[in-house]
């Protein structure tokens, strides 16, 4: 049996915006407090290497298992959504795959409005998380490292992200769209995560509106904002039914796994227009069945587009070519990882048949030189595991079936890192 056969492999599994609507993301997004609780379990489950991402617009889990099983019913298990749902709308990607996938995530490639760089602040918050817990490998942040570089690059060396296509500005260009007399309205903004953060700072920005208020859990970190956007006013969560009695509209990102806005919360008659940023869904749906309120969510705002779209379709070669640059760079790194401690091995274990050798004919030879010996068999190690790395190295070697054999020849216990399968030169895939 080959040596690498009991190894586990790297899945991505989740579900996004591709399949899933907004009513099902929510039923499968994950609390950052389950976050740290799935985190946890995958550790004692034996999972080396796992991270978890959960936005507006996707849910997923990336790391190492000996099926893409463990991670589902891990997710299924710390979110409300069953196995059976997630069948349906679910995405699976392994090894190769996985990688492509996540480098396709924070260059913007995947998000749901192309270019969308809103995820890269999400990524590394995941990221961050995970490392809290211990639950990344060297393998994952080395990963992890490059992923991050690609998406720096593509920012800052295309136009993938050229204008402001966001969910957040995709907020306030419907409202200005949309909104008669926009700059005249009242508008409250309810929770202050990474999307209402950036919809204030759009609004600020890309408007003449002077009647902003801000509403958040948090009053200290509201306040903290408002350091650097002085127009912006701040109120407390206990006058929030206040505050959205006095609006015309009403924006809402909290991070809340329940609905916070519900019928009860809207005055009768009073006419509203409310836009729901949140997952899962913070609004409650029977809210926009009331007599002059208005509801949109955040799947009815991506629709929006505008010219920069296709000026950024353009870029998406730009954008592949650089993916392509950094993920050479990991499986290059990959590559030497993999057959680094077959080298060690084997020069250890030459270094033991040396010392053995010279031991012997220091005793039988009188007079022997053990410092030449030394010095003429530390020379033949090192040209014998420096023509095994360039074989290795070499496209038309199989890396794991030559480290199948050295091992088997010289009896060689290898500390491998890596719980990934096999590793092919020529294409730099996983098979």
């Amino acid at each position: 049996m080959s040596i690498e056969s009991k190894r586990k492999k790297l899945y991505n599994v989740g579900l996004s915006y591709k399949k899933a609507d907004v009513k099902t993301r929510g039923a499968f997004s994950i609390t950052k407090e389950n976050q740290i609780l799935l985190l946890q379990e995958a550790k004692k489950n034996g999972i080396n290497g796992v991270f978890i991402l959960s936005t507006c617009n996707r849910t997923e889990i990336m790391g190492f298992a000996n099926h893409p099983f463990e991670l589902i019913s891990l997710l299924c298990k710390y979110s409300k959504g069953s196995v059976e749902e997630f069948v349906n709308v679910s995405n699976v990607y392994k090894g190769k795959d996985a990688i492509r996938h996540l480098f396709n995530i924070s260059t913007g490639l995947d998000s749901q409005i192309l270019g969308d760089y809103e995820i890269v602040c999400q990524l590394k918050n995941s990221f961050q998380t995970a490392k809290n817990q211990n639950s990344l490998n060297a393998y994952l942040e080395r990963l992890i490292n490059l992923v991050l570089q690609a998406s720096k690059k593509v920012k800052n060396n295309t136009k993938l992200s050229s204008g402001t296509t966001s969910v957040s500005y995709a907020a306030v260009q419907y409202l200005m769209e949309k909104v008669s007399n926009f700059n005249l309205k009242n508008i409250l903004v309810y929770g202050l995560g990474d999307i209402g953060k950036n919809t204030c700072k759009n609004l600020i920005e890309y408007t003449n509106n002077s009647n902003l208020v801000l509403v958040n859990r948090t009053v200290s970190k509201a306040k903290e904002f408002q350091k650097n956007h002085k127009s912006v006013s701040i109120s407390t969560l206990g006058n929030l039914p206040k505050e959205i009695a006095n609006s015309d509209i009403l924006i809402v990102s909290t991070g809340a796994d329940i609905p916070t806005i519900t019928t009860d919360s809207i005055e009768k008659g009073q006419r509203l227009l409310i836009l729901d940023l949140s997952i899962p869904e913070n609004v409650e749906l029977a809210v926009g069945e009331l007599e002059n309120v208005t509801l949109i969510n955040i799947d009815e705002l991506s629709k929006i587009t505008n010219k920069t779209i296709s000026e950024r379709e353009m870029e998406i070669p730009k954008a592949e070519a650089i993916i392509e640059e950094y993920k050479s760079e990991f499986m290059e790194w990959l590559g030497h990882r993999k057959f680094t401690p077959a080298v060690n091995a084997l020069k250890s274990s030459l270094e033991v048949i040396q010392n053995d050798a010279i031991d012997f004919q220091s005793k039988k030879i009188k007079g022997f030189n053990t410092e030449h010996a030394e010095v003429i068999t530390s020379r033949m190690i090192q040209k014998i595991t420096t023509q095994f790395v360039k074989h290795l190295k070499a496209e038309d070697t199989s890396v794991d079936q030559s480290i199948e054999v050295i091992t088997k020849m010289f009896n060689l216990e290898l500390n491998n890192e890596f719980p990934e399968k096999s590793y092919d030169k020529k294409d730099q895939n996983w098979n």
